[in-house]
């Protein structure tokens, strides 16, 4: 054999041994390239992401807090403190807000404005492991938020309980049942008309009024409680109450918070992967 062709065939099982790796870690690789674009604004991410939670603690918690208490004369709300009662609603709500909108204009932007998913497809890479990664890279990007949350809440005096931290898994929760459905519409979408910011107005802004984040679900009128009820919000929330100060739940209920987190996600997983493979096979 020449030497010709032995640098031929090495060639040819290194682009093998690629393609294989690639089908393997696929996932990976979105997700790598996901973290890696996030450097472009790191700055402001770090900024807002460091300053946000203390503003919003102090500001809307003691703020907020301290009419609450007195129009309550001093009873408890929900069980606890309102400013412990609000804290898991703060926590999760900036969460459901940050994922929604890593998932809706990068979507969009990466089959219309910056069509890295186009490209993605010229590789072994599949649409089930483009929303993974996708996914993935929107899970790194609310974590610290989150972190930065639990640690405001201490340092704050919220609470000093390590049962704040559970607050955390609960947020990656909530991320999963939000960013999944969300990336199906955006993928869906094919041009820009000013629908993309339907998720925030129509959305995300709503279910924080109606999904009992700063006032018990049972204080609305029975014809506005079905909002909370199927907003993954809420499952959340109420699942983050009892978390962190043991607020009274049943554990039935318990059971129904985390199957409707993990079935707005596994459907949100099919929807998003179903659409993104009709895309790309255009």
């Amino acid at each position: 054999m020449s030497a010709a062709t032995s640098a031929q065939a090495d060639q040819v099982a290194l682009g093998i041994a690629a393609a294989r790796r690639s089908r393997r870690l696929g996932w990976w690789y979105v997700a790598e390239q996901r973290i890696r674009a996030m450097r472009a604004y790191v700055g402001t991410w770090i900024g807002l992401g460091l300053a946000s939670p203390f503003l919003y603690v102090a500001g809307l918690g003691f703020g907020l807090a301290i009419v609450v208490n007195d129009a309550q004369g001093g009873q408890d709300v929900g069980g606890a403190d309102f400013l412990l009662f609000l804290a898991p609603a703060l926590v999760l709500g900036s969460a459901m807000q940050t994922a929604a909108q890593e998932s809706t204009y990068g979507v969009f932007g990466g089959f219309k404005w910056v069509p890295i998913f186009l490209a993605m497809r010229s590789s072994p890479v599949s649409p089930a492991q483009m929303v993974v990664g996708y996914t993935i890279g929107t899970l790194v990007r609310v974590i610290p938020l989150s972190i930065v949350y639990v640690v405001a809440i201490w340092l704050l005096g919220v609470t000093d309980s390590p049962r704040a931290l559970w607050l955390v898994p609960i947020a990656w929760m909530l991320v999963l049942a939000v960013a999944l459905p969300v990336t199906a519409w955006a993928a869906h979408q094919e041009q820009d008309r000013g629908q993309l910011n339907f998720i925030d107005r129509f959305v995300t802004l709503p279910l924080m009024l109606f999904s009992g984040t700063y006032f018990p679900l049972e204080t609305l009128p029975w014809f506005l409680q079905w909002i909370g009820w199927i907003s993954p919000l809420w499952h959340a929330v109420d699942l983050g109450r009892w978390a962190l100060y043991g607020a009274p739940v049943a554990a039935w209920l318990l059971a129904v918070h985390v199957a409707v987190l993990v079935g707005f996600a596994v459907v949100g997983f099919l929807l998003a992967v179903k659409v993104f493979r009709r895309r790309l096979d255009l």
